[in-house]
């Protein structure tokens, strides 16, 4: 898993509201592997969703660039990218299977073609039976997987995702963490995932980015030593717990 995905080099980002200027990224270079779960960790307001969305091309940086396989996409939509968002972002008027062939229905694929894309996604979520309902139909967790089979609907070769379960119970959360694996074992996807959760970091990562307080920069990277598959039980692991309070430890120095 030598080769690169993704190069971000020297991405800086300042918010301005008249004469006022939040630095909220500085400087901030990293490279992601083919293939790798990476996740961006740090305290709150430390950019890693502004970061996240720079990746994405749906926000500028003021300086450095984005490079996708070898390709500069910065400032540049679509080209292989997947998003999910927290806060689901489904169309209240369309279905399940409406929202999930959106990104395909944009891209200008016929619609026998974005209709069987989108039930092949629906599926892999577990979603099979719901196509005709409605988002307000579903619970948190389900409206999730919608969001997660839209992003997968598209084929992207990375994915890109803004604390998809930070809005869920614990309990659905740890489901969705453990479908969000089995999926990735299956799809094979470049996944960058943005959280505050220490626990979901290790229990889903490969490396994770310990980002610094605003503006944002690395102030660690670990390489989380658990092996694949990984299943619930892991969370209690002697080792899992020391490497935890480690990452607290760390992330107390920061904030």
């Amino acid at each position: 898993m030598s080769e690169i995905k993704l190069e971000i080099e020297n991405v800086t980002k300042t918010y301005r509201r008249g004469a006022q200027a939040l630095p909220v990224l500085e400087d901030f270079s990293l490279s992601v592997r083919q293939l790798e779960f990476l996740v961006l960790l740090g305290p709150s307001g430390c950019g890693k969703s502004t970061l996240l969305r720079i990746i994405d091309g749906i926000e500028t940086c003021d300086s450095g660039r984005i490079l996708l396989d070898g390709e500069d996409v910065t400032g540049v939509t679509g080209h292989g990218r997947g998003m999910v968002f927290q806060s689901f972002e489904l169309f209240p008027w369309r279905t399940v299977i409406e929202n999930v062939a959106f990104g395909l229905e944009v891209a200008g694929a016929p619609r026998g073609e974005r209709m069987r894309r989108a039930r092949e996604c629906v599926t892999l979520v577990g979603l099979d039976g719901f196509e005709d309902s409605y988002p307000y139909e579903l619970s948190g967790g389900m409206q999730q997987r919608v969001g997660i089979a839209r992003a997968l609907a598209i084929k992207p070769t990375i994915l890109l995702m803004d604390e998809p379960y930070g809005a869920l119970d614990v309990q659905t959360r740890d489901l969705l963490q453990d479908e969000l694996l089995s999926i990735w074992e299956k799809e094979r996807k470049t996944v960058v995932f943005v959280t505050h959760s220490i626990e979901e970091a290790l229990y889903l990562a490969d490396r994770i980015v310990l980002m610094s307080a605003r503006p944002g920069r690395i102030e660690q990277v670990i390489d989380v030593p658990f092996e694949r598959p990984r299943r619930d039980d892991l969370k209690t692991d002697p080792q899992f717990l020391q490497l935890r309070r480690h990452i607290w430890e760390s992330l107390k120095k920061i904030v």
